[in-house]
Protein backbone atom coordinates (compact mmCIF):
# COMPACT_ATOMS: atom_id res chain seq x y z
CA UNK A 1 0.00 0.00 0.00
CA UNK A 2 2.91 2.46 0.17
CA UNK A 3 4.64 2.09 -2.46
CA UNK A 4 0.94 3.12 -4.33
CA UNK A 5 1.16 6.17 -2.09
CA UNK A 6 4.81 6.84 -2.97
CA UNK A 7 3.95 6.59 -6.79
CA UNK A 8 0.54 8.23 -6.35
CA UNK A 9 1.60 11.55 -4.71
CA UNK A 10 4.15 13.21 -7.65
CA UNK A 11 0.86 13.16 -9.86
CA UNK A 12 -1.17 15.14 -6.81
CA UNK A 13 1.69 17.43 -6.18
CA UNK A 14 2.39 18.51 -9.38
CA UNK A 15 -1.19 19.46 -9.54
CA UNK A 16 -1.49 21.67 -6.43
CA UNK A 17 0.05 24.92 -5.10
CA UNK A 18 3.68 24.68 -6.53
CA UNK A 19 5.45 28.17 -7.77
CA UNK A 20 5.84 28.22 -11.15
CA UNK A 21 8.82 28.25 -12.95
CA UNK A 22 10.59 31.70 -13.78
CA UNK A 23 9.51 31.65 -17.11
CA UNK A 24 5.91 30.91 -16.55
CA UNK A 25 5.62 33.39 -14.24
CA UNK A 26 3.73 36.36 -15.99
CA UNK A 27 0.75 33.26 -16.43
CA UNK A 28 1.03 32.42 -12.60
CA UNK A 29 0.03 36.62 -11.64
CA UNK A 30 -5.62 35.59 -7.11
CA UNK A 31 -6.87 33.44 -4.87
CA UNK A 32 -10.29 31.22 -5.25
CA UNK A 33 -13.22 32.64 -3.85
CA UNK A 34 -13.12 35.90 -1.89
CA UNK A 35 -12.51 39.24 -3.41
CA UNK A 36 -10.36 42.04 -3.52
CA UNK A 37 -8.48 43.04 0.01
CA UNK A 38 -9.21 46.61 0.99
CA UNK A 39 -6.52 48.97 0.36
CA UNK A 40 -4.44 48.67 2.96
CA UNK A 41 -5.63 45.55 4.79
CA UNK A 42 -3.14 43.44 4.99
CA UNK A 43 0.16 45.54 5.51
CA UNK A 44 2.47 42.49 6.12
CA UNK A 45 2.08 40.91 2.64
CA UNK A 46 4.91 40.91 -0.18
CA UNK A 47 5.78 39.92 -3.57
CA UNK A 48 8.04 38.14 -4.64
CA UNK A 49 10.07 38.62 -8.10
CA UNK A 50 12.09 37.38 -10.86
CA UNK A 51 13.66 39.13 -13.64
CA UNK A 52 13.05 37.12 -16.51
CA UNK A 53 11.53 40.06 -19.27
CA UNK A 54 10.04 42.21 -16.12
CA UNK A 55 10.43 41.41 -12.46
CA UNK A 56 7.71 39.21 -12.51
CA UNK A 57 5.85 38.06 -9.68
CA UNK A 58 6.33 34.20 -8.61
CA UNK A 59 5.23 33.40 -4.97
CA UNK A 60 4.08 35.67 -2.12
CA UNK A 61 6.32 36.18 1.32
CA UNK A 62 5.28 37.69 4.82
CA UNK A 63 7.33 41.02 6.37
CA UNK A 64 7.98 39.56 10.12
CA UNK A 65 10.78 41.76 11.00
CA UNK A 66 12.11 45.12 9.29
CA UNK A 67 14.29 42.86 7.51
CA UNK A 68 12.83 39.59 7.30
CA UNK A 69 11.04 37.94 5.26
CA UNK A 70 9.07 34.96 5.54
CA UNK A 71 7.87 32.87 2.34
CA UNK A 72 8.05 28.88 1.29
CA UNK A 73 10.74 26.67 0.75
CA UNK A 74 9.87 25.67 -2.65
CA UNK A 75 9.67 29.12 -4.28
CA UNK A 76 13.15 29.54 -3.05
CA UNK A 77 14.90 25.87 -3.67
CA UNK A 78 16.31 22.94 -2.62
CA UNK A 79 18.65 24.30 -5.57
CA UNK A 80 20.54 27.34 -4.86
CA UNK A 81 19.01 30.40 -5.35
CA UNK A 82 20.97 33.72 -6.21
CA UNK A 83 19.88 36.60 -3.97
CA UNK A 84 20.84 38.85 -6.77
CA UNK A 85 18.23 37.58 -9.19
CA UNK A 86 15.26 38.13 -6.60
CA UNK A 87 13.59 41.03 -5.66
CA UNK A 88 10.65 41.29 -3.25
CA UNK A 89 7.79 44.45 -3.37
CA UNK A 90 6.26 44.73 0.02
CA UNK A 91 2.34 45.87 -0.16
CA UNK A 92 0.83 47.17 -2.83
CA UNK A 93 -2.98 46.90 -4.29
CA UNK A 94 -1.89 46.16 -7.82
CA UNK A 95 1.28 44.28 -9.19
CA UNK A 96 3.55 46.31 -11.32
CA UNK A 97 2.06 49.65 -10.37
CA UNK A 98 4.43 52.02 -8.82
CA UNK A 99 6.87 48.90 -7.91
CA UNK A 100 9.55 49.91 -5.49
CA UNK A 101 11.64 46.53 -5.37
CA UNK A 102 14.04 45.83 -2.34
CA UNK A 103 17.16 43.76 -2.81
CA UNK A 104 18.03 40.56 -0.74
CA UNK A 105 20.74 40.17 1.38
CA UNK A 106 20.19 36.52 1.85
CA UNK A 107 18.20 33.30 1.34
CA UNK A 108 17.68 30.87 4.42
CA UNK A 109 15.57 27.50 3.03
CA UNK A 110 14.86 25.08 5.68
CA UNK A 111 18.16 22.53 5.48
CA UNK A 112 15.41 19.56 5.86
CA UNK A 113 13.36 20.59 2.48
CA UNK A 114 13.04 18.73 -0.04
CA UNK A 115 10.09 17.96 -1.63
CA UNK A 116 6.89 19.77 0.08
CA UNK A 117 4.57 17.18 0.61
CA UNK A 118 7.71 15.92 3.53
CA UNK A 119 6.91 19.27 5.20
CA UNK A 120 10.16 21.72 6.39
CA UNK A 121 8.97 24.06 3.40
CA UNK A 122 9.78 27.16 4.97
CA UNK A 123 12.19 30.04 4.19
CA UNK A 124 13.71 33.11 4.88
CA UNK A 125 14.90 36.15 2.99
CA UNK A 126 16.71 39.08 4.85
CA UNK A 127 16.53 42.38 2.96
CA UNK A 128 19.44 44.37 2.61
CA UNK A 129 18.42 47.05 4.33
CA UNK A 130 15.36 47.19 7.18
CA UNK A 131 12.41 49.10 6.38
CA UNK A 132 10.10 51.24 7.74
CA UNK A 133 7.00 50.43 8.79
CA UNK A 134 4.04 52.68 8.03
CA UNK A 135 0.15 52.69 7.80
CA UNK A 136 0.10 50.64 4.94
CA UNK A 137 3.56 48.30 5.49
CA UNK A 138 3.45 46.95 8.97
CA UNK A 139 4.86 43.25 10.45
CA UNK A 140 2.60 40.28 11.07
CA UNK A 141 2.82 38.72 14.65
CA UNK A 142 4.11 35.40 15.03
CA UNK A 143 2.17 32.81 16.97
CA UNK A 144 3.28 31.50 20.78
CA UNK A 145 4.51 27.76 20.75
CA UNK A 146 1.31 27.11 22.24
CA UNK A 147 -0.93 28.17 19.69
CA UNK A 148 -2.96 26.10 18.04
CA UNK A 149 -5.26 27.32 15.78
CA UNK A 150 -8.23 24.90 16.32
CA UNK A 151 -11.52 24.86 13.74
CA UNK A 152 -13.10 27.68 14.00
CA UNK A 153 -10.71 30.09 14.27
CA UNK A 154 -11.21 33.36 12.03
CA UNK A 155 -8.12 32.78 9.43
CA UNK A 156 -7.62 34.31 6.09
CA UNK A 157 -5.06 33.66 3.23
CA UNK A 158 -4.27 36.56 0.69
CA UNK A 159 -2.15 36.68 -2.41
CA UNK A 160 -2.25 37.65 -6.27
CA UNK A 161 -2.11 34.21 -7.75
CA UNK A 162 -5.23 32.20 -9.88
CA UNK A 163 -8.44 32.34 -9.15
CA UNK A 164 -9.51 29.07 -10.23
CA UNK A 165 -7.46 25.98 -11.66
CA UNK A 166 -5.81 27.20 -14.82
CA UNK A 167 -7.76 30.64 -14.22
CA UNK A 168 -5.05 33.15 -13.87
CA UNK A 169 -5.75 36.71 -12.36
CA UNK A 170 -6.95 38.88 -14.85
CA UNK A 171 -5.41 42.74 -15.02
CA UNK A 172 -5.19 45.05 -12.65
CA UNK A 173 -3.62 42.35 -10.63
CA UNK A 174 -5.31 43.04 -7.19
CA UNK A 175 -4.47 41.38 -4.40
CA UNK A 176 -7.00 39.14 -3.19
CA UNK A 177 -8.27 37.83 -0.08
CA UNK A 178 -10.43 35.04 1.31
CA UNK A 179 -11.56 33.95 4.58
CA UNK A 180 -10.37 30.00 5.00
CA UNK A 181 -11.72 27.37 7.47
CA UNK A 182 -9.18 25.63 9.92
CA UNK A 183 -9.79 21.53 9.20
CA UNK A 184 -8.31 19.94 12.13
CA UNK A 185 -5.22 17.69 11.18
CA UNK A 186 -6.34 13.83 11.55
CA UNK A 187 -9.69 15.30 9.95
CA UNK A 188 -7.87 16.80 6.81
CA UNK A 189 -5.89 13.14 6.43
CA UNK A 190 -8.63 11.30 6.13
CA UNK A 191 -9.39 13.82 3.69
CA UNK A 192 -6.27 13.26 1.25
CA UNK A 193 -7.01 9.95 1.85
CA UNK A 194 -10.30 9.97 -0.30
CA UNK A 195 -10.23 8.71 -3.88
CA UNK A 196 -6.44 6.87 -2.94
CA UNK A 197 -5.45 3.38 -2.78
CA UNK A 198 -3.90 4.35 -0.09
CA UNK A 199 -4.13 2.62 3.48
CA UNK A 200 -5.13 4.39 6.54
CA UNK A 201 -2.38 4.00 8.33
CA UNK A 202 -0.39 5.98 5.86
CA UNK A 203 0.03 9.47 6.88
CA UNK A 204 -0.18 12.21 3.93
CA UNK A 205 -0.56 15.43 6.10
CA UNK A 206 1.82 15.48 9.09
CA UNK A 207 1.97 17.11 11.82
CA UNK A 208 4.24 20.28 10.59
CA UNK A 209 1.61 21.27 8.39
CA UNK A 210 -2.16 23.17 9.39
CA UNK A 211 -4.67 22.57 6.29
CA UNK A 212 -7.72 25.01 5.92
CA UNK A 213 -9.96 25.86 2.99
CA UNK A 214 -13.13 23.99 1.13
CA UNK A 215 -14.71 23.89 -2.40
CA UNK A 216 -15.56 27.48 -2.16
CA UNK A 217 -11.92 29.38 -0.67
CA UNK A 218 -8.45 28.21 -0.95
CA UNK A 219 -5.31 29.50 -1.79
CA UNK A 220 -4.02 28.56 -5.58
CA UNK A 221 -0.67 28.53 -7.84
CA UNK A 222 0.72 32.04 -7.58
CA UNK A 223 0.02 32.13 -3.67
CA UNK A 224 2.66 29.96 -2.47
CA UNK A 225 5.21 31.41 0.24
CA UNK A 226 2.03 33.75 1.38
CA UNK A 227 1.19 34.24 4.70
CA UNK A 228 -2.15 32.23 6.39
CA UNK A 229 -3.32 34.57 9.13
CA UNK A 230 -5.72 34.33 12.04
CA UNK A 231 -7.25 36.48 14.70
CA UNK A 232 -6.76 35.26 18.02
CA UNK A 233 -7.90 37.98 21.16
CA UNK A 234 -7.57 40.70 18.80
CA UNK A 235 -4.12 40.11 17.03
CA UNK A 236 -3.47 38.56 13.70
CA UNK A 237 -0.93 35.80 13.15
CA UNK A 238 0.51 33.69 10.93
CA UNK A 239 -0.39 30.43 11.47
CA UNK A 240 0.87 28.94 7.86
CA UNK A 241 2.69 29.47 5.04
CA UNK A 242 1.25 28.63 1.54
CA UNK A 243 2.64 24.75 0.91
CA UNK A 244 0.62 22.86 -1.28
CA UNK A 245 -2.74 21.21 -2.42
CA UNK A 246 -4.24 18.84 -4.96
CA UNK A 247 -5.54 21.68 -7.35
CA UNK A 248 -7.19 24.48 -5.60
CA UNK A 249 -10.94 24.19 -3.73
CA UNK A 250 -11.39 20.60 -5.07
CA UNK A 251 -13.26 18.11 -3.28
CA UNK A 252 -11.31 16.55 -0.60
CA UNK A 253 -8.68 18.59 -0.58
CA UNK A 254 -7.90 21.42 1.58
CA UNK A 255 -5.17 23.20 1.37
CA UNK A 256 -2.07 22.51 2.91
CA UNK A 257 -0.03 25.01 4.93
CA UNK A 258 3.38 25.02 6.67
CA UNK A 259 2.78 25.30 10.53
CA UNK A 260 4.54 28.11 11.68
CA UNK A 261 4.35 27.22 15.32
CA UNK A 262 6.33 24.21 14.17
CA UNK A 263 9.39 25.98 13.08
CA UNK A 264 9.78 29.24 15.47
CA UNK A 265 12.67 28.05 17.02
CA UNK A 266 14.22 27.62 13.18
CA UNK A 267 12.78 30.78 12.61
CA UNK A 268 14.61 32.92 15.48
CA UNK A 269 18.21 31.32 14.98
CA UNK A 270 18.12 34.15 12.14
CA UNK A 271 15.38 36.56 12.70
CA UNK A 272 15.60 38.33 16.55
CA UNK A 273 12.57 38.04 18.48
CA UNK A 274 12.12 41.95 18.94
CA UNK A 275 12.19 44.44 15.70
Amino acid sequence: MLSLLVLALPLLLSLGHAAPAPSQALERVGIVGGQEAPEGKWPWQVSLRMKEQYWMHFCGGSLIHPQWVLTAAHCLGPEKTDPADLRVQLREQHLYYRDKLLPINRIIVHPKYYVVQEGFDIALMELRDPVNTSCNVQLVALPPASETFPPGTPCWVTGWGDVDNGVHLPPPYPLKEVEVPIVENSLCDSEYHTGLYTGDNVRIVKDNVICAGNEKSDACQGDSGGPLVCKVNGTWLQAGVVSWGDGCAQPHRPGIYTRVTYYLDWIHQYVPKEP
